[in-house]
């Protein structure tokens, strides 16, 4: 009886596993091909500069806020741990340690996945069902070229400034804390922090928030460019870019802190 129950299943187990390296196979041709279309003029120096002006500047106000909040909850938070232990004078380390180590690079990246990855995801899907890409074909412009390249290298660049930016607020935000209980200065609470940060912790940050916004702007661009059936489509593709986008985030944040850590 079991058996037989068991009999529909395999197929649709088989079609979905089929249909996940199917996908991968094709994610993969439009990684590949990036990087084929990036280094071929004509380069869209207007539109990458309109990108970046997209992802970085209008992504500001939301960094701002979300790094300086951190700063002080995780400064809040640490502070009746580290008072029982009578090393309060530590707090300015272990704050900058765990923003540029790990906080400002994740909340940055988050944030422009849900942010920007939506955007580019809706705004290409769009395009793609109302056949403006095909349009553009036709009209002899690369739209892989002018679309997807722009945006990818835009998202690669901006969010490592976006990263560092949300470190300083961050600390900035610390620091206003500290001061308010401590009343430590400006000098001496970022002589202490930066005293433990380490070049290498520069670096893994760096590299994080690269991966990051690459992953970001490939996932968001394949969704869009492949999007289909009508508006639903626009709305799965924003929806799907965000998802993806984020899991894929934090797959690749365990696999560098373990190879930095290797490093280390």
């Amino acid at each position: 009886m079991s058996s037989t129950n068991d009999k529909p299943d395999k197929p649709i187990i088989t079609a979905k596993i089929d249909g996940f390296f199917l996908l991968f196979y094709d994610f993969s041709l439009f990684v590949l091909r990036f990087f084929r279309e990036a280094f071929r003029p004509p380069i869209e120096v207007e539109e990458f500069i309109h990108q970046c002006y997209q992802v970085g500047y209008k992504s500001l106000a939301l960094v701002t806020v979300t790094g300086f909040i951190t700063g002080v909850v995780f400064t809040e938070q640490s502070r009746p741990t580290l008072s029982e232990f009578g090393v309060t004078a530590w707090l300015p380390s272990l704050v900058a340690i765990a923003i540029v180590r790990a906080l400002a690079p994740l909340i940055a990246a988050l944030i422009c996945a849900g942010k920007v990855g939506s955007s580019i995801g809706a705004e290409l899907a769009s395009m793609k069902v109302t056949e403006q890409i095909d349009a553009m074909e036709v009209s002899a412009i690369n739209p892989f070229r002018y679309l997807v390249v722009t945006r990818v290298t835009a998202t690669t660049i901006c969010l490592p400034l976006l990263m560092f930016y949300n470190a300083l607020v961050g600390c900035m935000g610390s620091y206003l804390d500290v001061h308010a209980h401590e009343q430590t200065s400006l000098i001496s609470f970022f002589d202490s922090a930066f005293t433990q940060v380490t070049f290498l912790d520069f670096s893994t940050a760096l590299i994080k928030s690269v991966a990051y916004g690459f992953t970001i702007g490939m996932v968001s661009c394949y969704q869009g460019f492949n999007a289909s059936q009508g508006t639903m489509g626009v709305g799965k593709a924003a929806n799907i870019s965000v998802v993806v986008s984020m899991f894929l985030i934090f797959i690749e944040e365990v696999i560098i802190v373990h190879v930095m850590n290797a490093i280390r």
